[in-house]
């Protein structure tokens, strides 16, 4: 079941949050990558949600992008994943990155994902490589080879080479971008930034 939840945001410790929705409070669980662009508490929000149904436990997760998450969603297809794994990968990456990872197959850096071992990333690649396009997020436009066509997405990718994690590169691109630069002088400003 999947829906969509808009209320005022009065709780915020990763990985739970707390959204009061006329009076009720509904605690999601989100990834990441929708903590670092969360309002102020007690400012309005609104969230695309999944819930999910076992035989012991409800879940609601919560996710400010809908490519966040179909991501979500398309990962558990994947044998073996679960919730916390896909959290894990929207924790660390974006999804324009992952969709790059799978349709490249780049098993090393999905291994570098908490709890994404070897079999598990083999398992990714080969389940997922033929959708990769289509979650590819909002608007991103990967190149028939993979790799991506936009300045951020090159810069989040030379970042990762110079070392820094996935979750910490994107942050870094997003911050140091701005309109009209290219890769190399978002590069630049990141790592400028970072040395302060």
């Amino acid at each position: 079941m999947i829906g969509r939840l808009k209320g005022i945001l009065v709780h915020k410790q990763p990985p739970w949050l707390v959204v009061d929705v006329g009076g009720v409070g509904y605690e999601l669980e989100a990834p990441m990558s929708t903590f670092y662009d969360l309002p102020e508490l007690g400012r309005e929000i609104a969230l695309f949600t999944h819930y999910a149904q076992k035989e012991d436990s409800v879940s609601l997760y919560g996710f400010l992008r809908e490519g966040e998450r179909r991501l979500f969603r398309d990962v558990q297809k994947v044998t073996g994943v679960g919730a916390k794994i896909a959290l894990a990968v929207l924790s660390g990456t974006s999804v324009d990155e992952f969709a790059r990872l799978v349709q490249s197959g780049d098993i090393t850096a999905l291994c570098r994902i908490p709890g994404i071992g070897k079999k598990t990333a083999e398992r990714m690649v080969v389940e997922l490589r033929d959708r990769a396009a289509d979650f590819a997020g909002a608007g991103a436009t990967l190149t028939p080879g993979g790799a991506p066509a936009d300045p951020q997405s090159e810069a989040v990718i030379a970042l990762q080479q110079l070392g820094y994690k996935p979750a910490e590169a994107v942050r870094m691109a997003r911050e140091a971008t701005a309109a009209g630069d290219d890769a190399a002088t978002i590069i630049r400003k990141a790592l400028k930034s970072a040395l302060r």
